[in-house]
């Protein structure tokens, strides 16, 4: 064999180890994405469970939340900050997985599922105080996208909501 001959299949094997590098990225960056997207799908879940989970097991915290949604009128200022601040923190994390969403990192429906809880509440007085007040504190689209599920049927929710003295029975 000549150099030449050399030359040619020396150029056909770094061909082939460039072909098969590029796979090798493709594999790679394609589980990246993949890996992206699960974590954003589990950071936006954890940021919702632990709102619940605040709700669930502080009972001072989910007073005030749930005499705040239910008021007609702003509780006393600390209460009514407490509130304005609990609320601020889920719809923010909505607001996450909306534009999570919006990006393709997030599973629309994902999104829907997490924001849906903003319809089941979009009737009480205290969604209402808290959403006029704080609206402009959200992107712009997300606050068009909370303008619209607030536009939708209402759904139904726990009866606990509709009962304004259930909280007295403590």
């Amino acid at each position: 064999m000549k150099l030449k001959d050399y030359s040619l299949i020396a150029e056909i094997i770094s061909a082939i180890a460039i072909v098969t590098s590029l796979i090798f990225v493709g594999v790679q960056i394609n589980n990246s994405v993949s890996a992206v997207k699960s974590a954003a799908a589990s950071d936006a879940t954890t940021t919702m469970q632990l709102w619940y989970l605040e709700m669930g097991s502080n009972r001072q915290a989910s007073d005030v939340w749930f005499n705040a949604m239910t008021s007609l009128e702003p509780l006393p200022a600390h209460d009514e900050f407490q509130f304005l601040m609990s609320m601020h923190t889920a719809i923010l994390g909505m607001q996450n997985s909306y534009l999570l969403s919006k990006e393709g990192t997030l599973d629309p429906e994902f999104r829907e599922a997490v924001t849906t809880a903003i319809v089941a509440v979009k009737d009480l007085p205290g969604m209402k105080r808290y959403w006029k007040q704080r609206r402009g504190f959200f992107h712009a689209e997300f606050a068009k996208y909370v303008d619209d599920l607030l536009d939708r049927d209402a759904i139904e929710t726990l009866d606990i909501y509709k009962k304004s003295d259930a909280i007295s029975d403590h």
